[in-house]
C-alpha cells in the first residue's frame, strides 16, 4: 500500500485575456483581491455610458442618483453645499438649451470629477459628468 497525497493536476491555461480577474460583463475586467477583515460597506456600483447612446433623460436620472447619493453622505462631505449648488445649477442648464447653459456644463463636466475625488460621492459625480459629457458630445 502506497500511502502518500495525490499529485494535484496544473490548472489549463485559460489564455490571452483571461488574467486571474473577475468578470463583470462585456470587457469589464477587476483583479480578485482578498477582502477578509475589511470593511466593504460603502462599495457602490455605477454604469459607465462612455460609447452608449445618452439622451437628456439618462442625464436626468445621473442627475437625480447623484443628489440621492448627497443627500445620504452629507454628514461626510466637506462641500455638500458646493455639490447641491452645482446639481440645481446642472437642472437649470438642462432646461434652458441656449449656447450659454451649454458652457455651464461643459464647465460642470471639467470641475464636477475634482470636487468629488476622493469622497463617497466619487463614483456617481465622475458617472453624471461623463453622461453630460455624452450628451453634449
Amino acid at each position: 500500500m502506497v500511502v502518500g497525497r495525490r499529485r494535484s493536476e496544473p490548472e489549463p491555461d485559460p489564455g490571452p485575456g483571461h488574467g486571474s480577474g473577475i468578470s463583470i460583463g462585456g470587457s469589464n475586467i477587476a483583479p480578485l483581491q482578498n477582502v477578509v477583515g475589511q470593511n466593504i460597506s460603502h462599495v457602490h456600483q455605477s454604469a459607465s455610458v462612455t460609447g452608449a447612446p445618452v439622451n437628456l433623460e439618462t442625464v436626468r436620472d445621473f442627475l437625480t442618483q447623484f443628489r440621492t447619493e448627497v443627500d445620504r453622505n452629507e454628514a461626510g462631505l466637506a462641500n455638500a453645499q458646493i455639490l447641491r449648488a452645482m446639481t440645481d445649477s446642472i437642472d437649470t442648464s438642462l432646461r434652458a438649451s441656449d449656447a450659454q447653459a451649454v458652457g455651464a456644463l461643459r464647465g460642470v463636466v471639467q470641475a464636477l470629477p475634482a470636487l468629488v475625488a476622493g469622497t463617497a460621492v466619487q463614483q456617481g459625480g465622475e458617472a453624471l459628468a461623463h453622461a453630460i459629457a455624452g450628451w453634449l458630445g
